[in-house]
């Protein structure tokens, strides 16, 4: 457990740091001139809302998770084109307690830490907000009504958030302490693990007390430009993917079904908020959906982290042949031969005839990209023989916007989208039928078929219905449906992890495709690029960090094996 003094740094990092203004369109402040103690709260209101903000400074960006990049490369959706990448340490199965590439533990518990410390110190926040302000005109009290509003929605939110963290960390370590206060020198900061079912308990309970204190949607309200911060939908979304993680087998040991059936509840209540105050639905243009500002105007997204204009993500996932780009994260053929043939396939074109969804996420050779036509043979622009060209055959596209001049420093905004509808339904059709079977709707008017052919049937993917009989078939279609629909959204790895089917996938070689040109024939040749280890004695939980061992004395327990 992180001491208190290492938290309270965090938290004050996270302040200096800031987003943007609490006042303002920008509402993710975090900034403050002077000393952030309790009294500066108790008696500032501007300070309130500095600290409103500040349990959302450690929310994260997927497209920074691994090497400034994507986490597929630590999976078997992908392979990092660098040969120095830290995605490797997964790969080799050589990250440990201490080597962890993925250690944000102490990120959430800062996160964790800022939502108390804001829940603690608002408590009386109507006189707070009151102080040293005229509330005599009349403009002055529509102010203070709007400010006691957003502080009200803001301590709600903060509730969701510590559940968000909290969840964040129980898929990666199980049980983990259970922080609900803001520690003083005079607590007792070695904390145990809390078990893993409890933590699931505390999230559930954090949404269904709170869940109606936050905005139903900030679009359609009058504080439209608010938008970004957290809401109901988002609140039913964490309750929802927090009771799907600890029905499936990893967490259900024993298959209890009523497992099932709650993370079935919870996502059919998401699903009637959706059709309701939510407005959710599936957008109509799969490719450009991911793109731009689409991933926050489009009514698919139930929350995103916006990110300022840059071209990271391109700059890091262009062909190395193509001006300024590093080729980065490239697709595996393991999951590119995933993608089903709508028809006869073509012995001339392995990627003809497939779901329309390939050429959506996927650079394949011979296909155009910036501008151009890839061609990876011998000789060509992409030829895979050629410094830090795709050791795959495949370049990344989903995300990443057609065209952009590297050279010239072109800049777009980018939006990593954190629960979306299409991935709802999928938790829906999964939970429904492990509960009930594929065709059984429970009195909900939706079965877990209809749900994942309203995913497969979306505009411009019009993939045909899924035709499986019985739960287990069933169960197959939709996990490959996740692999298809959500692939380099970070859902992969979590799912292998949850359904303990990593000890098979995460072993499996990487495998890429090698071109030959004999014109006018393409041909292709599968051949493996990588090796991967995944120890399944031990790696289906992270390692707590070393450090949080020892400076517990031994009273938080390390996770089995490592």
């Amino acid at each position: 457990m992180l001491s208190r003094h290492k938290l309270y740094t965090y938290l004050l990092i996270a302040v200096a740091a800031g987003l943007a203004s609490a006042c303002s369109k920008d509402f993710l402040e975090t900034r403050i001139d002077t000393s952030p103690t309790d009294e500066i709260v108790k008696s500032n209101y501007v300070s309130l809302f500095v600290f409103a903000n500040a349990p959302y400074v450690n929310l994260r960006d997927g497209f920074l998770t691994l090497d400034a990049n994507l986490f597929a490369a630590a999976t078997d959706e992908a392979e990092q084109t660098s040969g120095t990448s830290i995605a490797l340490l997964f790969n080799q199965g050589s990250w440990n307690a201490t080597t962890n590439p993925d250690n944000y533990y102490s990120s959430y518990y800062a996160g964790i830490r800022a939502a108390n410390y804001f829940i603690e110190n608002s408590v009386a926040y109507k006189a707070i907000l009151g102080t040293s302000r005229d509330t005599i005109s009349a403009a002055e009290k529509i102010n203070y009504h709007n400010d006691v509003q957003n502080i009200a929605w803001f301590r709600g939110e903060a509730h969701i958030l510590r559940a968000w963290y909290y969840f964040e960390l129980s898929k990666r370590y199980g049980g983990v302490p259970l922080v609900t206060k803001v520690l003083s020198t005079s607590d007792n900061t070695n904390l145990p693990a809390t078990p893993y079912d409890s933590i699931i308990s505390f999230i559930v309970k954090e949404v269904d007390t709170y869940k109606d204190s936050l905005q139903a949607n900030w679009k359609t309200s009058s504080y439209a430009n608010y938008d970004g911060r957290f809401t109901q939908g988002v609140a039913l979304a964490i309750k929802a993917r927090a009771l799907l993680y600890a029905a499936s087998p990893l967490h259900n040991t024993t298959s209890d079904v009523t497992k099932w059936q709650a993370a079935a509840a919870a996502a059919h209540d998401l699903i009637v908020f959706a059709q309701g105050a939510g407005q959710y639905g599936l957008a109509a243009d799969y490719r450009n959906y991911f793109l731009q500002n689409n991933a926050v105007t489009g009514n698919e997204t139930i929350y995103a982290i916006r990110e300022p204009a840059s071209n990271s993500p391109e700059t890091q996932n262009y062909p190395i042949a193509t001006s300024g780009g590093k080729s980065g994260v490239t697709p595996s053929h393991n999951l590119v031969a995933d993608y089903e043939y709508t028809g006869t396939p073509d012995p001339a074109n392995p990627y003809a005839n497939r779901d329309p969804r390939l050429g959506y996420s996927i650079v394949t050779n011979n296909s155009t990209w910036n501008g151009r036509t890839i061609n990876e043979a011998a000789g060509g622009t992409d030829d895979m023989a050629n410094t830090n060209s795709s050791r795959t055959g495949y370049y990344l596209k989903k995300f990443l916007n057609d065209g952009l001049n590297l050279v010239q420093a072109q800049k777009v905004v980018h939006a990593w989208i954190v629960f979306r509808y299409g991935e709802v339904l999928l938790e829906y059709a999964e939970a429904m039928n492990e509960a009930y079977g594929p065709d059984n709707d429970n009195g909900y008017a939706l079965t877990a078929r209809a749900a994942i052919n309203m995913v497969r049937n979306r505009p411009g993917v019009a993939m045909p219905a899924i035709t499986a009989a019985g739960a287990d078939e069933f169960r197959t279609a939709l996990k490959h449906e996740r692999r298809i629909e959500l692939a380099f959204e970070d859902y992969r790895y979590w799912d292998l992890i949850r359904w303990k089917d990593a000890e098979v996938a995460l072993n499996a070689p990487i495998q890429g495709v090698r071109v030959t040109l004999a014109p006018p024939v393409i041909t292709y040749q599968v051949f493996n690029v990588e090796n991967r280890v995944f120890d399944a004695r031990k790696m289906y939980y992270y390692p707590f960090p070393q450090s949080e061992i020892s400076k517990s004395g031994g009273v938080l327990k390390q996770n089995p094996n490592w």
